[in-house]
């Protein structure tokens, strides 16, 4: 039975202040660092979430488990197959946001409200996405896109898994005054 990260993640986040300060994620990964923005006024439960999670440590040692070249890199299954989560879920925060290169979204099951850790950057523009998957956030900057791409890019197997790990060493969660 997967362990219920959601005290810790509640406690790491209660003095958040979404008025006050901006937050980001930084993935340090075997390819490269990805700074994300965190979009908290289109989906603040979101943002809490993955920030919660990045600041506990949950995503360290994490791997991409899944890339699809021009369409998603995914990331966050605790077990590294695509089936495991934080032991919680959280509700859909659909918004207008387009799924493009770069942007931050969740993913789920067929069920729009069950997400929890494990998300996926876009590596191209995925319009059926839009309005499906909860965007909240994207690569902060143009080095962060490329590491991105660099992951987009390596081989996979015939269940769309990287022939070599491509692990989070470590997720750092990054708070700054607006």
């Amino acid at each position: 039975m997967t362990k219920n990260y959601r005290t810790e993640v509640d406690a790491a986040t209660a003095e958040m202040d979404f008025d006050k300060n901006n937050y980001q994620i930084e993935l340090e990964t075997t390819l490269g660092n990805i700074l994300l923005d965190l979009w908290a006024d289109v989906a603040p439960e979101h943002v809490k979430n993955i920030y919660g999670l990045a600041k506990i440590g949950f995503y360290d040692g994490v791997i991409a488990h899944r890339v699809i070249p021009d369409f998603v890199v995914q990331i966050g299954c605790p077990h590294g197959t695509g089936t495991g989560g934080p032991g919680y879920t959280i509700d859909a925060e659909f918004n207008d946001k387009p799924h493009e290169a770069g942007v931050l979204s969740m993913a789920r099951t067929n069920d729009p409200n069950s997400a929890g850790s494990q998300f996926f950057i876009c590596l191209g523009r995925v319009p059926h996405l839009d309005n499906q998957y909860t965007v909240f956030g994207k690569t902060a900057n143009q080095e962060s896109l490329d590491v991105v791409m660099k992951i987009g890019g390596v081989d996979t197997n015939s269940q769309d898994r990287p022939l070599e790990d491509v692990k989070i060493l470590s997720a750092k969660a990054i708070e700054t005054p607006k």
